[in-house]
């Protein structure tokens, strides 16, 4: 998930007037919020039908762009909340990527010589085993030069992970850095994938160094306000990050864009990346983010304004190239956003993913306020032009264990998703 900073030190109001101001402040934000998240419900309640009336009224009357029934925070509170560590009072602390300067690999080995590399530095237990599913005959699915595969993962920020996440049933030592690592590139490189779309990103070079060799080459891009920032010790902003096999592809366009909510800048980001297949010429349009996190009413339909930013950012740099949208959504499939993305009318998008549901989970962890199991990762792709056909599936919660995720055999509060997308002719 998306966390927010970590809770700072409340500034110390200097005198009394400091101390009026300041409780005044407060009051105004917590009544904010909660009149925001009873507007926000009332807003997500009306039906579809009911808002277009409302907005072709309000059209003839003459009022705002905005069709009732939609509720827009005030801008001191929308500030508040598509930011957050803009209005803490914590300094930041500017690191730089320089944790993984230690880790020396040749410019290129096999994946053999490299997972062997990575099991060697971690002692056991093993990687969850997980397995792939065929959605048809694996002959009528695997043309080499028209099959994508493409891999989605949340990392889970190493600064995030380690200091703030109160991962109640983790142990300490499956935390560490010099263990993470080895485990998050023999996650990504044990699926031999094409493009890998990742977030929470905060080690950047040590995946250009271990992906590198693989013949891999990849982008960053970091949030404006990353709550890393704030923690002692940490390497860097996080942000998301996307990978691809420069054997095969080349690169033809990047774009990236901090994603806005009701035209106010937010602190979550997007890249996009055209990539052209050296071998059939044929181009592709990837793109990954991660939304906002946090449950309720007034969350949700800041993040479904994120996503229609989002969707616009992707429509203007596709063009008639098929599409293939990942990410961290921090949205349950029951959540606006959702349908927002598979109705979509340029994009005309579906979940690879959904064959008769979603997966139960992507992501199942226990944390202090107890268990968190739910579906908030997906893999989106233009249903046009390209036919999921082989899908990573899911460990049991046997398989998991019952301290969950993660955990000394899964490194990441996430579990990848891995998929196998048949490029299908324009015609």
């Amino acid at each position: 998930m998306d966390q927010e900073t970590p809770p700072a030190t409340t500034p110390t109001p200097q005198d009394d007037d400091d101390v009026t101001l300041y409780n005044l402040n407060l009051a105004t934000i917590k009544d904010s919020l909660a009149l925001a998240e009873r507007l926000a419900q009332a807003s997500l309640m009306t039906s579809p039908a009911a808002k277009r009336r409302l907005q072709a009224r309000s059209v003839e009357m003459g009022l705002g762009d905005e069709p009732p029934g939609t509720y827009v925070p005030p801008k001191h509170l929308l500030l508040y909340l598509v930011r957050m560590g803009s209005f803490n009072s914590a300094p930041k602390i500017l690191n730089e990527d320089t944790q993984d300067d230690d880790v020396e690999l040749p410019p290129r080995m096999t994946p053999e010589q490299i997972l062997s590399h990575c099991r060697a530095q971690v002692p056991p237990p093993p990687l969850i085993a997980r397995r792939f599913r065929h959605l048809q005959p694996e002959t009528d699915s695997k043309s080499p030069s028209k099959t994508i595969r493409l891999l989605q993962w949340n990392l889970l920020s190493q600064a995030l992970g380690q200091n703030n996440d109160n991962f109640v049933c983790c142990p300490d030592t499956a935390l560490e850095w010099e263990r993470r690592r080895h485990l998050l590139a023999e996650e990504i490189i044990r699926y031999n994938p094409d493009i890998i779309c990742l977030q929470e990103v905060d080690h950047f070079k040590f995946l250009q160094k271990v992906l590198g060799t693989q013949g891999f080459s990849g982008t960053f891009f970091p949030k404006p306000d990353s709550p890393c920032m704030y923690i002692k010790g940490n390497n860097g902003p996080d942000g998301c990050a996307i990978f691809y096999n420069t054997e095969r592809y080349e690169l033809v366009k990047l774009e990236t864009r901090i994603l806005e909510v009701w035209r106010v800048q937010s602190n979550q980001v997007a890249i996009l990346v055209i990539l052209r297949d050296k071998q059939t010429e044929d181009e592709i349009c990837v793109a990954t983010t991660h939304l906002k996190a946090r449950n309720g009413a007034l969350l949700s339909a800041l993040r479904n304004e994120q996503g229609k930013d989002l969707l616009e950012f992707v429509a203007q740099h596709a063009g008639n190239r098929p599409v293939i949208l990942s990410g961290d959504f921090n949205a349950e499939p029951t959540e606006p956003i959702y349908s927002t993305v598979l109705s979509h009318d340029l994009l005309r998008l579906s979940s690879a993913y959904y064959q008769e549901n979603e997966p139960p989970y992507t992501t199942w962890k226990i944390r202090e306020e107890g268990e968190v199991c739910h579906t908030i990762d997906y893999v989106f792709c233009s249903k046009d032009r390209l036919k999921p056909v082989t899908l990573l599936e899911f460990p049991t919660g046997e398989e998991i264990g019952k301290d969950r995720i993660p955990s000394m055999s899964y490194p990441s509060d996430h579990f990848s998703l891995v998929c196998d997308l048949l490029l299908k002719d324009a015609s």
